[in-house]
């Protein structure tokens, strides 16, 4: 074979998305970025930015590969309030990444969005599961789980796998399911590296973010019955801020609800836990939108969609900061609470 033919062959038989296209350090939201991209992007960011920013390995994977977060905040203050986002839990799902890369992108390398890390500290966690990450680019495009090994079959699905109601409805203890819970609550070391940084940061965290594809819903607990949890009004009426917030851009339109009615039943999640055992009482799932296919198509969200999925519900996550910040104001009470009210008017 001519070597032009074999040139032309690969830039046809390769995939779009696995093609780097970027340079180290650098992001582009019009393609998908690689775990090491990722990492690059983070690193830079931490050089460049070291006054507003600190990148941290919080654990390692099955494979070995990094956990990274990053903290963004302008200090001098230790009480301020904390949202938390991860992201890339479930592998086939890369929206996800995308979406808190573009949070990070925003809050950090643009000047014009000061205010919101002015009284509220964010810690981002853009690939929860690197590894399964990784192999939907390289091998499978709908692989879901870790890569840990089984006795016959490979991977756990992490949001399965949190030491919460683990087990019970919507998850599954077939080690060959797409839902398989592990072979104990807190099996894999990816689930544990996240529960122990958002642990650690507790009783700082105010909002718990958790961004999945491709439902189009803003979820909150619970996800392992039908009930509703105490503050299940408060959540249910931001939920509806962010959805409004989202859909004056585009037009998009978000569901609203709890996990187990809007979605289907699933324990052992990591916003259930958050909300129960961490006792953050804002923890929301969103599930980003994806395609119009349906089935697992739906995961393939095009490359040239990217950026209008990632920029409306970044206009859902202003809702929410607006909202911890106030409730969370450090001024006079009365105003706070009259701040708080006035967004559900």
């Amino acid at each position: 074979m001519c070597t032009e033919c074999f040139i032309i062959l690969l830039v046809y038989v390769l995939p779009i998305q696995s093609r780097d296209l970027s340079k180290p350090g650098e992001i582009t939201f019009d393609q998908y970025q690689r775990y090491q991209n990722i990492q690059d992007y983070l690193y830079r960011l931490n050089g460049t930015y070291k006054r507003l920013v600190t990148v941290e390995h919080f654990g390692v994977s099955v494979e070995n590969r990094n956990l990274t977060s990053i903290k963004i905040s302008t200090g001098g203050n230790f009480k301020k309030p904390l949202i938390f986002i991860d992201a890339g839990i479930h592998a086939r799902e890369w929206i996800g990444p995308a979406q808190a890369l573009y949070v990070i992108h925003r809050l950090v390398e643009n000047p014009s969005l000061s205010s919101l890390v002015k009284n509220v500290n964010w810690l981002i966690v853009p690939l929860v599961n690197p590894d399964g990450y990784e192999y939907s680019h390289m091998v499978d495009r709908f692989w879901r789980k870790n890569r840990a090994k089984g006795r016959l079959c490979r991977g756990v699905d992490l949001n399965r796998n949190f030491d919460f109601q683990w087990s019970q409805a919507g998850a599954s203890d077939d080690e060959c399911s797409s839902t398989y819970a592990g072979p104990r609550a807190f099996s894999e070391p990816e689930s544990v590296a996240l529960s122990t940084l958002i642990a650690e940061n507790a009783h700082r965290i105010k909002l718990y973010v958790s961004f999945h594809a491709a439902a189009q819903s803003i979820l909150y607990p619970w996800g392992y019955t039908e009930g509703l949890p105490n503050n299940g009004r408060e959540l249910h009426k931001l939920a509806a801020q962010v959805s409004d917030a989202v859909h004056q851009l585009h037009g998009t339109e978000y569901r609203v609800g709890t996990f187990a009615n809007i979605l289907y039943l699933g324990s052992g999640t990591s916003c259930d836990w958050a909300y129960s055992v961490a006792n953050v009482k804002l923890a929301y799932t969103i599930e980003l939108r994806g395609s119009n296919l349906t089935h697992k198509s739906r995961f393939e969200i095009p490359t040239n969609n990217i950026f209008t999925v990632v920029s409306e519900m970044f206009e859902g996550l202003k809702a929410l900061h607006l909202y911890v910040e106030w409730k969370n104001s450090p001024y006079d009470p009365f105003m706070s609470r009259l701040k708080r009210w006035s967004l559900f008017v």
